[in-house]
């Protein structure tokens, strides 16, 4: 299938994971990305891998130069921007009592203003273009209600969906779409992380919140990286056009809205 051939795509946090993934599936749907990580030699890697439809570059999300020089990078040597997936993010858990204001100013600054300040220079970019483009930004089910040990994070992930709303209602009037998806727990090498810091506060052998996690969902296993490229797809595409500021639940029925 080519839904997305002739489009161009930045990606965010794309040298692994999931924005890998979307890469993937972008390419196989006839785009050509631009896979943005600060880590530009794992990010190189990865455009090397997918082939001559892809290129790295670098990007910090909490630096506005960083940010300006990548989309003007992506810019040059794609031609122009017509789909944006914000996907950098970080996860960090803590109880309200051990939260530290660097944690938190940390994850506020890669989880939401990274996002808010890329879609920024992106929706410029289109505008002055006049594309009619599509930006979907990357919430969680952790943004739908608060965890216990995740009150950062999770209210990091509740102003991207608040934030995708407010956008969504203000670019759609320059023909830019701006969507989200909410993913469930996916899982993936990032989830080593995630399982340290619940092994940590609640005293659970390693492995454990992993395994304890996948069976609680409804679908009956943690999601993968791939389960949620049907759903960037779809939004990208000229069949999402009439859809505005709305965000997606892709986490094998964790969540219902």
């Amino acid at each position: 299938m080519t839904r997305l051939a002739g489009k161009t795509a930045l990606i965010t946090g794309a040298a692994r994971g999931i924005g890998l993934a979307f890469a993937k599936r972008y390419v196989a749907e006839g785009a050509r990305v631009c896979i943005a990580d600060i880590d530009i030699d794992r990010a190189l890697r990865a455009a090397e891998e997918i082939g001559a439809a892809a290129i790295a570059v670098r990007m910090d999300v909490t630096d506005q130069a960083s940010i300006d020089a990548a989309v003007a990078e992506t810019v040059e040597r794609l031609g122009q921007i017509d789909i944006l997936i914000n996907n950098a993010a970080l996860f960090t858990a803590a109880p309200i009592t051990e939260i530290t204001r660097a944690d938190y100013d940390r994850v506020m600054a890669i989880n939401v203003a990274g996002p808010l300040f890329t879609l920024q220079a992106v929706a410029k970019h289109m505008i002055e273009r006049g594309i009619k483009g599509r930006i979907i930004n990357m919430a969680s089910q952790a943004g739908r209600r608060g965890e216990s040990l995740v009150a950062v994070y999770c209210a990091s992930k509740a102003a991207i969906i608040s934030l995708t709303q407010s956008a969504g209602l203000n670019l759609i009037q320059h023909g830019i779409n701006v969507n989200a998806i909410a993913p469930g727990v996916v899982d993936g090498e990032h989830w080593d992380g995630v399982d340290a810091f619940f092994a940590r506060y609640e005293n659970k052998a390693p492995g454990q919140k992993k395994k304890e996690v996948g069976e609680a969902v409804p679908f009956g296993r943690m999601g993968t990286a791939e389960d949620l490229t049907g759903m960037a797809v779809f939004l990208a595409s000229d069949d999402a056009a009439y859809i505005v500021a709305q965000t997606y639940n892709v986490d094998g029925g964790n969540w219902m809205s």
